[in-house]
């Protein structure tokens, strides 16, 4: 028995089968089920050992999302329900993401919660005294001496 799909070697095979695939899901045959499962697990073997992998910050994401779905920090506001203030503070690093926060923004852009759940660095007024904090969530309480 003659396999009908190999594991991918080279860039045209990769984009031949992501095109396979992507005729196969618009189909809806479910003829087609163990075929789709077997490109996905070669196409995903072939992104995770030849595509650079992309760890941005959770800002980062967040901003890419709202590109790609086009959404405006308005938008945003009503999915998290806050005021489009707190939005822009988030989105400038002035204030960390709360855990409901994440929560909201991981079912509504279906990922998942621990790609929102990272630290990063915030640039709020009372943290400048402190050089490269890596904050999460929190500030640095000033000494005071």
């Amino acid at each position: 028995m003659e396999n009908k799909y190999t594991i991918i070697r080279t860039v045209a095979q990769y984009k031949e089968y992501c095109n396979e695939l992507e005729k196969l899901v618009f189909d809806k045959s479910e003829n087609h089920i163990d075929d789709i499962e077997l490109l996905t697990l070669l196409i995903e073997k072939w992104d995770k050992d030849n595509l650079p992998e992309i760890n941005p910050d959770p800002i980062e994401l967040i901003k890419a999302l709202m590109q790609q779905n086009r959404l405006k920090p308005k938008d945003l506001s009503e999915i998290l329900g806050v005021n489009k203030s707190t939005v822009s503070r988030i989105l400038n690093y002035q204030k960390g993401l709360s855990k409901k926060s994440i929560r909201i923004l991981a079912n509504y852009f279906s990922i998942s919660q621990e790609s929102l759940n990272k630290p990063y660095k915030l640039r709020h007024k009372i943290n400048r005294k402190f050089k490269d904090a890596s904050l999460m969530n929190t500030k640095k309480e000033l000494q005071t001496t």
